[in-house]
């Protein structure tokens, strides 16, 4: 059951936030288990605290027996019943992009002041991209994330190597993985990529040729950490498939892709000239069983599974990821001046923190080692410089200063990056 893992740096982000006067938007891929944080996990928080359960609203506007609730009409009036005396009020609303007119609604009862406000969403356009000014100052979102390789290991019961594989081949959608089996764990995913991200693309944005962009999703899904843009794109199709889709079209379809959180994207960043490169850039999967499930499972490559896992752990402790790129000149054969890209995996800020940090699955050699912090040694600043690989026992500092720790460390420890 889904009620045995435990969701606490999420349910302490929605306890931090009570009666603060803005509306809490949990917003996250489908399925992830916004639903259990807000209507299990901090229900049972609000009775604990004393809260009476008639001053708890509840609605869920994805179950077809509150259909008619989606319309504002029937809805707001419904909610204003349900305010019987000055006391406090908690609504916990799930899946509130169903909702016609809901910022109207959710600001209308955010302005009373006995009610406190929480909605789930699983759609970035409608919640996400813009949640400040899209309730007038008054969203305050918290972004949920499958389970992360720490949540996962608090209910697998094998060692934290096992664990691993299973975690890189199957992902972290609570669902998946409480299926007690292998066959269980493919057909559920295939089935959630299919009837729930997929489908929901499709009827919300009316797609037509839904195979062109299935297609799309099969090409990222083959290419994780590689650099890429809707030209480059574009002539992959062209000449694998002879398909005439357009640079416009492929747009499209990544904002979709994004939109559902099926995908994110990675922007470069140039650490001397101090700016962002336009394109191309980097994508990577929410969940790796979502990824791999598109795939049949053919193509796990370690290396980009295990970068997109530290993307993923970044993101979710909060921190702004970019790829990192330097441009050196060094002395060609002929003694010429020669214009080199090294490339840094990630950049990762959060307020006055910053870190740059190379995923390197081995380095079993002091020749790999060098090649992996050799960018780093490009860097004229005297922020934390991490490589994280699967094959050292312990974290140690190298000569030069940079910190090397395994996987393991990383993602079993939240405060890892100040080691």
């Amino acid at each position: 059951m889904e009620n045995e893992i435990k969701r606490d740096y999420y349910l302490e982000q929605l306890i931090k936030r009570k009666n603060n006067g803005l509306i809490k938007i949990v917003t996250g891929i489908r399925r992830c288990g916004k639903s259990f944080l807000l209507r299990t996990l901090f229900k049972k928080h609000l009775l604990e605290s004393g809260v009476d359960e008639s001053h708890i609203i509840e609605m869920a506007f994805d179950l077809f027996d509150n259909i008619e609730y989606r319309n504002p009409k029937i809805f707001y009036p419904w909610a204003k019943e349900q305010l019987k005396d000055e006391e406090k009020y908690f609504f916990l609303l799930d899946e509130v992009q169903m909702l016609d007119e809901f910022v109207s609604v959710l600001n209308g009862l955010a302005d009373k002041k006995n009610c406190d406000v929480y909605v789930t969403g699983s759609n970035a356009k409608f919640l996400s991209r813009d949640i400040a000014t899209e309730f007038g100052g008054r969203g305050d979102e918290v972004h949920m994330y499958p389970l992360s390789f720490s949540e996962f290991m608090t209910i697998y019961k094998g060692n934290r190597y096992d664990g691993w594989n299973e975690y890189i081949t199957y992902g972290g959608i609570p669902l998946v993985v409480l299926a007690e089996t292998e066959e269980q764990k493919i057909a559920l995913l295939d089935q959630l990529l299919r009837e729930t991200y997929i489908c929901d693309i499709v009827n919300r944005y009316k797609i037509r040729n839904i195979g062109e962009m299935e297609a799309l999703l099969d090409v990222l899904s083959s290419a994780i950490g590689a650099l890429t843009n809707p030209n480059k794109l574009q002539k992959t199709f062209k000449s694998v498939s002879k398909s005439k889709i357009t640079a416009t079209t492929i747009t499209k379809y990544i904002e979709y892709l994004e939109d559902v959180f099926l995908i994110e994207e990675a922007r470069r960043y140039d650490i001397k000239g101090k700016s962002y490169i336009g394109t191309p850039l980097k994508y990577y999967f929410m969940d790796m069983g979502l990824r791999n499930s598109r795939i049949n499972f053919r193509q796990i490559e370690v290396t980009h599974s295990m970068e997109n896992v530290i993307y993923n752990e970044l993101r979710m402790r909060g921190f702004r990821v970019d790829v990192g790129n330097i441009t050196i000149v060094e002395k060609g054969k002929d003694q010429k001046p020669v214009k080199k890209q090294l490339e840094v995996d990630f950049i990762c800020n959060k307020g006055s923190k910053k870190y740059y940090i190379q995923s390197a699955y081995m380095i079993g050699t002091k020749e790999k080692l060098a090649q992996e912090i050799r960018p780093f040694l490009k860097i004229n600043d005297s922020f934390k410089k991490i490589v994280i690989t699967s094959d050292t026992p312990k974290p140690f500092y190298s000569e030069e200063g940079i910190l090397i720790m395994n996987i393991y460390d990383f993602l079993l420890n939240a405060d890892s990056l100040e080691l």
